[in-house]
């Protein structure tokens, strides 16, 4: 414990750059995946085989290996940010387009034939009913991402990523020396951490967001 609480003080200031690094890219790649994955569920959720197709297809990218996505990245985007955010990307699309389709699949027909009944466009039913309705499922989605999106980039290090991952890879590889151990211990707890303090949250701007009768 002396060694891992020495090796906390005497890296404090890299500490904290490495972990502002791993949480920004992650919220980065979720609010991107978000955006990508929100947009192709209005274009196939009333579409039975189109989101079958779209869930399919999310859920093969998330079959393949991150040393192996990343592996196909690397030579079409070299090292560093570019392929780890792409990577993240792609693994976080799964569980909030899957999340936003049935979100949206879910909201009472009724509901959205009164509300052009008083004259709302298509285009103002989706934005002003649909989607708030299914905010929660979409949120849901999101936590799911970000959680496992969390651990993915520390393998991201494998890219010359950003983040905590550098420090646990250069732990492990200098397995024997004083400071190994304590270096990607910490690491590996910083980022356990980070992840159950973003779960949180988003959890209060679950609540902050969504109305009570929509959240009961």
């Amino acid at each position: 414990m002396n060694a891992l609480w020495n090796f906390i003080t005497s890296h404090r200031e890299q500490l904290i750059t490495d972990s502002y690094l791993h949480v920004s890219a992650v919220v980065q790649s979720v609010l991107i995946a978000t955006i990508v994955a929100v947009f192709v569920a209005i274009v196939v959720y009333r579409s039975p085989l189109g989101s079958a197709a779209a869930t399919a297809t999310a859920s093969i990218i998330l079959t393949v290996p991150s040393f192996a996505l990343l592996g196909l990245l690397i030579p079409v985007m070299g090292l560093g940010v570019r392929p780890t955010v792409t990577a993240l990307v792609l693994y976080a699309l799964l569980p909030i387009l899957r999340n936003t389709i049935v979100g949206l699949a879910s909201v009472d027909p009724a509901v959205s034939d009164a509300a052009r009944g008083v004259g709302m466009n298509r285009l103002r039913v989706l934005t002003r009913i649909e989607l708030p309705l299914a905010w929660p499922a979409i949120l849901a989605g999101m936590r799911v991402s970000t959680q496992m999106i969390m651990g993915i980039l520390a393998i991201a290090a494998y890219a010359k990523g950003p983040g905590l991952g550098n420090l646990i890879f250069a732990g492990l590889s200098r397995l024997g020396s004083p400071n190994a151990v304590p270096q990607a211990l910490t690491g590996t707890v910083l980022i356990v951490a980070l992840a159950l303090a973003l779960d949180a949250l988003l959890v209060l701007i679950g609540r902050v967001t969504t109305p009570g009768r929509v959240r009961d």
